[in-house]
């Protein structure tokens, strides 16, 4: 059995889309909207890899994945719920939070997170690595201990490197893995002190 930990603010980074953002119902609603594609439900997402469990053509992937990255779409982005109470009681406490996302450019995502999470810039740190790789790298040279994700191809990789990984349950990585899972923002707020060293 897997014991949950209490994590300093200050040691604990975030990815961003399908953990604070809810990439994936937007995904599908741009599918409809743009493309006509209907009939597709999030629990039909059973892997990251889109092209895996979706039969849409792969030209249509890209293009959509691009939308998003762009800020180019008509229906809002919205947040996963709870992650903006949980996000402004870290940043009270440890500040800037640190976000690391495999997306190749930042696009309208800063802005994003003000406008929807509440976090003023100052309190912003954005990473983007293009790569899922990446993301080891970035959080071993921030001393980051602990990292919140939906990939789980990404956690298997961050745990070979010092990271724990804490998965952010989605229909795409119900796998078998070793890992501590959360169910929501409830539950990750929990895992995170924020009770101590003058946080109020």
């Amino acid at each position: 059995m897997i014991t949950a930990p209490f994590i300093p603010p200050s040691a604990v980074a975030f990815d961003i889309d399908g953990v604070i953002a809810d990439t994936m119902t937007l995904f599908l609603e741009i599918a409809r909207q743009d493309y006509a594609i209907e009939g597709i439900r999030l629990s039909d997402i059973t892997s990251y890899d889109l092209a895996e469990c979706l039969k849409i053509d792969t030209g249509i992937l890209n293009e959509i994945s691009l939308k998003i990255i762009d800020g180019a779409y008509r229906t809002p982005l919205k947040t996963m719920p709870g992650a903006a109470s949980v996000l402004s009681m870290i940043a009270g406490c440890h500040s800037p939070v640190l976000f690391v996302t495999a997306r190749p450019y930042p696009g309208p995502i800063i802005d994003w997170i003000s406008e929807n999470i509440g976090l003023r810039p100052e309190q912003i740190d954005m990473i983007t690595t293009g790569s899922f790789e990446g993301k080891a790298e970035t959080l071993l040279d921030r001393g980051v201990s602990y990292f919140v994700e939906d990939r789980l191809e990404t956690c298997f990789h961050l745990s070979t490197v010092g990271v724990t990984p804490i998965v952010f349950q989605q229909p795409w990585n119900r796998r078998p893995h070793q890992f501590l899972e959360v169910n929501g923002w409830s539950a990750l707020g929990g895992l995170i002190d924020t009770k101590s060293n003058g946080c109020a």
